[in-house]
């Protein structure tokens, strides 16, 4: 029986009582009237409890996970054995106290004694240098033999040493295979066999809303932290920037509550199947959980190129350029609603020197229109039209220049280091 219904019981057993005071003269009449409802009242209580509730004692009662709970547990158990801790270091050097020089050292002794030891102190030296822990970072198996994926941020010091830490707490050296030179993702590897590999989702399919899972290690500390929240965003722009690597401008990304802290940094998004639809990679910095992820469907091509060839090979075009809307076009006064204008700024040019861009004439204030014959729009950038081709390939670009629409052959080049 349900405690509404309870409630509706007493509450009208209260109003009868009130009645019966009247109508049931009997004291003995009235003593069986209130025993006899009492013991029904008593027994439903006790039957919707057991039906639902089971006792702990001491009038405490456990309620089992929900449907929606054990969906987040059953993914964080599937996942967590997956996701690792990059732990950063490096040769520093050991600064110690040193005597300092005494000035007055070839000075007659008794000479020296007119001033005492107030000039025996010492000043900072280097005592040669030590192997020491600089920063830590995320990350999560993607093959069983030991590929690791995270952010290039994490692994951007080629002069650190990196090691890896599973969930198990077994610790292995790692090798960074690869930096994908236009994105912020790493390829590590670790000597290791029968690894369990996170499952990878399909990004694409996202919506607005819907559950997402972090896990890493928060502050570099606490390993396999999990934190709960929803898709807050989709295809946001940001300008990530760390004084150890600069700043770099992230098309595309997810934007989620899921609490993502410094040390997060490469781990998984998951959704509530215990797939990857993210790799964590920002935070914007006093604000409550606005955090972003690349989605793992911008990493997928890195991980099959590192598989097969050891490398990533990135197209390259060479252009900044900023991506137009109406409300672009409006303040700009812009002839389309959509496109790529390229331009400068910030003191960058706005087609790189030497790029495929210079070569085939592309100029500050042209608008590319489309890429082998697909209109850029929110859902087809220029920077993913690309991307979905090979170094070497040949694009032909729809440019807007003067007025006038004028097609553009461009041979793609290997996207440099730099």
């Amino acid at each position: 029986m349900s405690n509404k219904k309870l409630f509706v019981i007493v509450f009208a057993a209260a109003i009868l009582g009130v009645a019966t005071g009247t109508l049931i003269n009997s004291p003995q009449a009235r003593a069986s009237f209130w025993s006899n409802l009492f013991s029904k009242i008593d027994s439903g209580f006790s039957t919707s409890t057991a039906s639902s509730t089971t006792s702990l004692g001491l009038g405490q009662s456990y309620s089992p996970p929900s449907s929606y709970e054990q969906q987040i547990i059953n993914a964080v158990k599937q996942a967590s054995p997956s996701v690792v801790s990059i732990i950063i270091s490096q040769d520093l050097p050991v600064i110690e106290q040193c005597q300092a020089a005494n000035p007055f050292a070839n000075l007659p002794s008794n000479l020296q004694q007119l001033f005492g030891n107030q000039f025996n102190y010492t000043v900072p030296c280097q005592k040669g240098s030590k192997l020491q822990e600089t920063g830590a970072g995320s990350g999560f198996i993607v093959s069983s033999d030991g590929l690791i994926l995270t952010n290039k941020h994490v692994v951007s010091n080629t002069s650190a040493q990196y090691t890896v830490i599973l969930s198990n707490g077994k610790k292995y050296n790692a090798t960074v295979l690869a930096r994908d030179p236009k994105i912020d993702l790493a390829l590590i590897k670790i000597n290791a066999t029968g690894l369990s590999a996170l499952a990878l989702g399909d990004s694409s399919q996202l919506e607005l809303g819907q559950t997402a899972i972090a896990i890493g290690n928060a502050l570099g500390q606490f390993s396999n932290t999990v934190s709960v929240g929803v898709v807050s965003g989709l295809s946001r722009t940001i300008t990530a920037s760390g004084a150890s690597y600069g700043s770099e401008t992230i098309q595309g990304v997810i934007q989620t509550d899921a609490a993502i802290n410094p040390g997060n940094s490469g781990g998984p998004l998951l959704n509530s199947r215990g797939q990857v639809i993210g790799i964590d990679t920002a935070v914007v910095s006093g604000a409550q959980n606005i955090g972003f992820a690349i989605p793992i469907n911008d990493a997928k091509s890195d991980i099959s190129q590192v598989e097969t060839a050891g490398s990533i090979s990135t197209p390259y075009l060479g252009v900044r350029y900023t991506p137009i809307d109406s409300a672009l076009a409006a303040q700009d006064n812009l002839p389309v609603s959509n496109g790529a204008l390229i331009q400068g700024g910030n003191g960058q040019l706005a087609v790189v020197p030497g790029s495929p861009a210079e070569k085939a004439g592309l100029k500050s204030g042209d608008i590319i229109i489309s890429v082998d014959g697909v209109n850029i729009d929110q859902n087809n950038t220029l920077s993913d039209l690309i991307s979905s081709h090979k170094v070497s390939d040949t694009v032909s670009l729809a440019i807007l220049r003067d007025g006038k629409t004028i097609t553009v052959q461009v041979t793609l080049a290997q996207f440099p280091n730099s």
